[in-house]
């Protein structure tokens, strides 16, 4: 028998021991404990999106009564509306600086003991936002939203980070998905706790801010019962012994040698390849094509015009000439259909796949987007085009959470070995911070320029958005990350292409 005989026989052992004899994805009590521990940084983030939507007059009167006491003055039109851009869109810069160093502090901290550290600036946050009320400053409720925001910004690398690595390939999609579940619940207490006749008046406005307090306390007390991830243990800190007993108290069984034979062909390559910073995963030609994929991933989710609906659906809805009571209760009913449908596609993320889901979601945003243009244009028309406003906003929103929601926070994980991961992850999350600066400080502005037709920027980008992700995007359901990463190792000269049918990347030789 010839040597390239034996050698197809071991590949194909190789892969039958791979697909046969993969630890089943049980779901076990300390899994889940480790799954809510993590999530409870999800809800933080989600709060923190859309707790400042519904206060949005009560918070600009406390600047202006602040303002005339200092000085005598009122605040002029414009300059209220920048200040309270800047209060919405710090939130996005202390992102940015968290996610830039979500890398370095999951490497460094740990992936659990980075979660518990990240709890303290968070408390510090909401310390800041409840008693600026009492201080009389709004000064400190911009502080408090830069810092809430640099909690947030790690967690966005964090939490995704530990639920990949925790999981199985059956259930990584699943756990992955906690990630914007977790997301949308925050969104949505922070929409009902903000109702005018429950904290969202003038009376108790600082007190919704500084609940983001509790997610924090809770991490606090869940996290150091929770296991690090085995494959953070194994890898990079080269433990196997903490690894396999993190595996047994996670998979519920001593039947985990598949498991950690997975991650030995990863520390294999990972020492092969060395561990790689942001600089040098710019000049590794075959780590090209993920990096961009992730970056378009994320900015299809920023560039949607979905921060445009957390941050500032009550006033497009005034705009639409709804009441105020009305408005409320409406963004509420975002919240309500993003925690609905995450949980819809929770199931779906490993049966359907992670690129029919972003990409029908995209498509679906691209058309519900137009109807928003056409219903904020003719709304003067007929009573029931303000109503259809209403209507056709949460559809986008439906069409956002099948896909657009959680899947560029997973994806980034599933895309890149255990080496250039934690670079990658800080890139793609500082991409998405950057554009929710973008969209959250400048779309007043553009509101104002251009009035009902502000949502066409946006319907542009997601039909770009949509376009490259159809060539490009491969299918990542039910792969082991090894698998995934490995499909990137080819010639330099070769194209990337992906496969509509098989969701994998085709590779087409351009010579």
């Amino acid at each position: 028998m010839s040597t390239a005989d034996d050698i197809s026989i071991a590949v194909s052992s190789q892969k039958e021991l791979t697909i046969n004899d993969k630890t089943d994805g049980k779901i076990t009590g300390r899994l889940m404990l480790a799954v809510f521990g993590a999530v409870l940084g999800s809800l933080q983030f989600g709060f923190n999106t859309g707790v400042i939507n519904a206060p949005e007059g009560k918070i600009k009167d406390f600047m202006n009564v602040t303002h005339i006491k200092r000085t005598g003055e009122e605040f002029s039109e414009d300059a209220l509306i920048n200040l309270y851009s800047l209060l919405v869109a710090i939130f996005a810069v202390g992102g940015m600086i968290g996610g830039l160093m979500a890398g370095w502090w999951a490497d460094f901290f740990g992936r659990k003991f980075g979660l518990i550290l990240n709890t303290l600036p968070g408390i510090a946050a909401a310390c800041l936002m409840f008693f600026s009320r009492h201080a009389t400053s709004y000064e400190m409720v911009i502080a408090g939203r830069f810092l809430v925001g640099f909690n947030c910004g790690l967690y966005t690398g964090l939490t995704p980070l530990y639920l990949s690595e925790i999981s199985t390939p059956n259930i990584r999609g699943a756990l992955g998905t906690l990630h914007q579940f977790g997301v949308v619940i925050g969104i949505l207490l922070s929409q009902v706790l903000g109702f005018p006749e429950v904290l969202g008046n003038g009376q108790y406005w600082h007190v919704l801010l500084g609940m983001c307090i509790v997610p924090c306390a809770l991490q606090l007390l869940v996290m150091p019962f929770c296991p690090e991830s085995p494959r953070y243990l194994l890898i990079t800190k080269e433990q196997e012994d903490k690894a396999l007993s993190s595996l047994r108290t996670l998979r519920g069984t001593s039947m985990v040698d598949a498991d950690i034979s997975e991650m030995k062909r990863e520390q294999s390559n990972s020492r092969a390849e060395a561990k790689i910073g942001m600089l040098h995963l710019f000049k590794k030609k075959s780590l090209w094509m993920p990096l961009v994929i992730s970056i378009i991933m994320h900015l299809s989710q920023q560039l949607s015009g979905i921060n445009a609906i957390f941050y500032y659906s009550a006033t497009l809805f005034k705009s639409a000439g709804v009441s105020e009571t009305t408005a409320a209760h409406a963004t509420s009913g975002i919240g309500a259909i993003m925690v609905v449908m995450t949980l819809i596609t929770i199931p779906l993320m490993d049966i359907i796949g992670r690129r029919t889901l972003h990409l029908t979601g995209l498509a679906g945003m691209f058309v519900f987007s137009i109807l928003i243009t056409l219903s904020l244009v003719f709304q003067d028309q007929a009573k029931w085009v303000k109503i259809a406003t209403i209507v056709v906003s949460l559809c986008f929103v439906v069409f956002f959470a099948i896909g657009p929601g959680s899947i560029p926070w997973m994806i980034v994980a599933e895309l890149f070995s255990q080496g250039p991961r934690p670079a990658a992850m800080s890139i793609s999350v500082l991409i998405n911070w950057i554009f929710n600066f973008v969209v959250g400080y400048l779309y007043p502005f553009l509101q104002k320029a251009i009035g009902h037709y502000s949502f066409i920027p946006f319907t542009g980008c997601l039909a770009l958005s949509w376009i490259f992700l159809f060539k490009y995007l491969p299918e990542t359901k039910n792969k082991t990350i090894e698998e995934i990463s490995s499909q990137w190792e080819r010639k330099p000269k070769e194209g990337f292409v992906a496969k509509e049918d098989t969701g994998l990347v085709h590779f087409k030789t351009s010579l």
